[in-house]
This record gives structure tokens, C-alpha cells and sequence, in this order.
């Protein structure tokens, strides 16, 4: 067993104690040697001795954290844990039982990917978890799915990278490529929980001691009754109006003013991030996840001054997309001078990441609040704010485009930047005045 624990042993680690329960066992197979391969008989009963195991997963019910939720753990001392008819049927069932009950979902991942010895009879099972993951899915039940040492193959293609979220526990080698199949010259690192990370495939690396906490505190928040749209924050810098846009403009880029992590610190009693946009990219400049706040969960997406990259964008629609199949309301918080427009940033479809994410936000079923506080510029910006429910904090501004470009694309010298900010009507007040944002947040009492 790679990652050194089996099953059971790991969801010893994560249910609370004395409440698993494990599920009823499918009927076996009519066939559960469609391939006649010599000797997969006595393989099936070696692994069996050896791990007291009949399949490759153990299916229950159990709480964590004091979160009810339907487990699915793998054992890769079976065959090393690879997905065959039989184990398809247990996770078929798995997720029934899930939907039935109105549970989430938690697959416990460590294994090598489809079965050889099952043939094609094996890898088709990967369509019917992805069948039962998307039904799972329809319902509005989360899926969190912890990938350990290794998950590689079908199984993390399926289970794992397709999960709503998915923690990596430290140390755990992650791919679909496992080691015996990769090209020589393959970088390691890019097969590590760290790798990974980075590259925007799982959303937190995790210490195994602190895997219960951890994934409670996410099945929490993911699961918990929402009604409402989420509030507008309070404001938490100047409170006092600008006197021309040039000044609004000034007092948006001063390095002093309140930045998404502090507003979202002041708002949310704790939070969990969403990371990446599970096409191979991250934006440190943009925050993702699922907060409590006054008792309630709310998704938020946060620029956070940088100009906003491709990944970003995608990374808020993905967010935007999870909230609204759970029913959880959602606040973006809008500061960035713009979308990036380096050649890297075409290069990684601009256009089409933002458009996306207007797309995820007209769409949305559930309520959006937007709070500008910061810089808005231009689509970039405006790409996550909420039609007709967008507030503007007194040290913000929003704009088509930076008066600075403005003046240049009107062909007006430099000094004339502060003139076009006021020609442009971009503080606060004239935003209200234009129908453009519902109101100027307050400070709180």
C-alpha cells in the first residue's frame, strides 16, 4: 500500500469515531472473469488474504466531523486498488445511496487506474463513474474527493480531477500518467501534490492529521441551507466621497487601501479556497471559495489589484458555476486596473475566458452581489460584477477604460488624465447618479 494505509485505516483517520456504516455489497458479477486471463483468480484471492478485502473499494455512510456524508475508499493493496466491473458496481451504488439520502460525497482516492486484467470491461467502468458523478452532480450534492499516494490512471481522471473539490494529502503522486508509463525524460515534480497545486488541478495540500478537519469544514460549508443574496460588505477605507474622478482614480491605486484579503477576512468568520481552473492555470490575483458568514455560506470571487489573467477568469467561473449548482450565494469583490493583455494572456484565450465568465454570472441561479473596492477597469472588471446589484465602496472607482488610455485613445496629451477622469464620471457618486452601481458602502457602526 503506497501511501502506506489502506482503506480502512483511512477512513478511520477521517470518519468520527463509531459512526461508519458500511453500505450493502452489489451482487457479484455474472462475469467476474470476462477475459479468462490465466491465473486473475488467484491474484483476486491472494489480495484478499493479504488486505481482508473482497474489491478494490469500501463503501459506507459515516460523519465527519460531524458531517454526514457517503465514503468511498480505495484499497490499493487489492490489485493495487484498480477499478474493475466489481468495483464500478460499488460505486455505482454509492452514489445511489448518496442521492437517495441527499448526501455529498467523498471518494477516498489511492490507485493505479482501470484493471488489465478485465480488459475493456474495466475502462468502460470509467464511464459509468463519470455517469454516476454527473447524476450526483444534477442533484446539487458536492463531491470532495482526497487523492493520496498514488492516484493515477482512470481514477483520478474520473473520481478525483473531477470532483467539485479535491484535496491532495502531502506527499501523494497525482497523475494520469502513473510512473510506469510515463516518458523518461517526464519532470517528476510535475506528478506531486505540490505540482499539482501549482498547476491549478487539486485546491490544498493537506497533512493527513489534518484531513478530517480539513474536509469537514468544506463538506460544512457546502452543504449547509442557503436563502438570500449574500450581504454587501461594509466599507473599510475612506468613507469620505471624492471631490473629482482624478481624485477617485488616486485614492483606488493608493498602496494603503483595503484589499480583497482584508475585506474578506472582516467578512468571513473562516473560508476555504478554491484554486485553479483545472485547465492547467492559476491567478494569485484572484481569490476563490466558500466562506461562513453570520452563520451562513457564501462563494465569493476577489480580485485582488493585478491585472486578471485567463486562468483567473476561469477559475471565478468554475466558482461561479459550483455555487449555483449547490444554491449558494455568491459575492465578487471587483479591483483590477483590467484584464492582462500580454501576448501570454491571448495566447491563453483573454476573449473567451471572459466571456465565460459574463456568461457564468447572466446565467447564474443564484443570487450575485458585487462590490467594487478598488480600481474597475474597464471589461475586465466589469466581466464579475453583477447586473443590477453592484455597490461601490467610497475609495473605488469604476471605468470603460483607465483615463490615462482614454486620453491617449482621444489623442490628448498625458496632463490632460485628470480632466478625462472627470469627463469620464467615474467616482462613486456618479456612478448612483447613473444608474451604473445600487448604492455607496457604508462603514460598519
Amino acid at each position: 500500500m503506497a501511501d502506506g494505509t489502506g482503506a480502512r485505516a483511512v477512513l478511520g483517520t477521517v470518519c468520527d469515531p463509531g459512526t461508519f456504516r458500511e453500505l450493502p455489497r452489489p451482487a457479484a458479477p455474472e462475469r467476474p472473469d470476462p477475459l479468462g486471463w490465466p491465473g486473475y483468480g488467484a491474484s483476486r484471492e491472494r489480495a484478499a488474504a493479504r488486505t481482508g478485502e473482497t474489491e478494490s473499494v469500501v463503501t459506507g455512510t459515516a460523519e465527519v466531523d460531524g458531517v454526514p456524508a457517503v465514503l468511498i475508499a480505495f484499497e490499493f493493496g487489492y490489485l493495487g486498488g484498480s477499478l474493475g466491473q466489481e468495483t464500478g458496481d460499488r460505486i455505482e451504488a454509492a452514489h445511489r445511496h448518496a442521492r437517495a439520502h441527499r448526501l455529498p460525497v467523498v471518494p477516498l482516492i489511492a490507485t493505479g487506474g482501470s484493471r488489465m486484467q478485465e480488459g475493456m470491461t474495466a475502462l468502460t467502468q470509467l464511464q459509468r463513474v463519470a455517469g454516476q458523478s454527473a447524476l450526483t452532480r444534477a442533484a446539487g450534492l458536492p463531491q470532495i474527493a482526497v487523492v493520496r499516494d498514488p492516484t493515477t490512471g482512470g481514477g483520478w481522471a474520473t473520481l478525483g480531477a473531477g470532483a467539485d473539490l479535491t484535496l491532495a494529502l502531502a506527499g501523494a503522486q497525482i497523475g494520469f500518467a502513473g510512473s510506469r508509463v510515463r516518458p523518461p525524460d517526464a519532470d517528476p515534480a510535475a506528478y506531486g501534490a505540490p505540482g499539482q497545486l501549482r498547476a491549478g488541478a487539486v485546491d490544498a495540500v493537506v497533512a493527513p492529521d489534518a484531513l478530517r478537519a480539513a474536509l469537514g469544514r468544506r463538506l460544512r460549508l457546502l452543504t449547509r441551507p442557503a436563502v438570500g443574496p449574500a450581504p454587501v460588505p461594509h466599507a473599510l477605507g475612506r468613507t469620505d466621497l471624492p471631490a473629482t474622478g482624478w481624485d477617485a482614480v488616486l485614492r483606488a491605486r493608493a498602496p494603503e487601501r483595503p484589499r480583497a484579503d482584508a475585506y474578506l477576512d472582516a467578512y468571513f468568520t473562516y473560508r476555504e479556497e478554491l484554486r485553479g481552473d483545472r485547465a492547467g492555470g492559476t491567478d494569485d490575483g484572484m481569490r476563490c471559495g466558500f466562506g461562513e458568514h453570520a452563520g451562513r455560506t457564501v462563494a465569493y470571487a476577489a480580485q485582488r489589484g493585478t491585472a486578471t489573467t485567463p486562468a483567473g477568469y476561469r477559475t471565478a467561473t468554475r466558482l461561479l458555476r459550483l455555487a449555483g449548482r449547490l444554491g449558494i450565494p455568491v459575492l465578487t469583490l471587483v479591483d483590477t486596473p483590467g484584464a492582462a493583455s500580454d501576448a501570454a494572456a491571448e495566447r491563453a484565450g483573454a476573449g473567451a475566458a471572459i466571456a465565460e465568465l459574463f456568461l457564468a454570472v447572466a446565467e447564474s441561479p443564484v443570487p450575485v452581489t458585487t462590490l467594487v473596492i478598488g480600481e474597475g477597469g474597464s471589461g475586465g472588471a466589469l466581466a464579475l460584477a453583477a447586473p443590477g446589484n453592484t455597490w461601490v465602496a467610497p475609495d473605488a472607482y469604476f471605468s470603460v477604460i483607465a483615463p490615462e488610455l482614454a486620453a491617449a485613445i482621444l489623442k490628448r496629451p498625458p496632463d490632460q488624465a485628470p480632466q478625462t477622469a472627470d469627463h469620464l464620471r467615474i467616482r462613486p457618486q456618479d456612478l448612483v447618479e447613473l444608474g451604473v452601481v445600487r448604492g455607496i458602502a457604508t462603514a460598519s457602526a
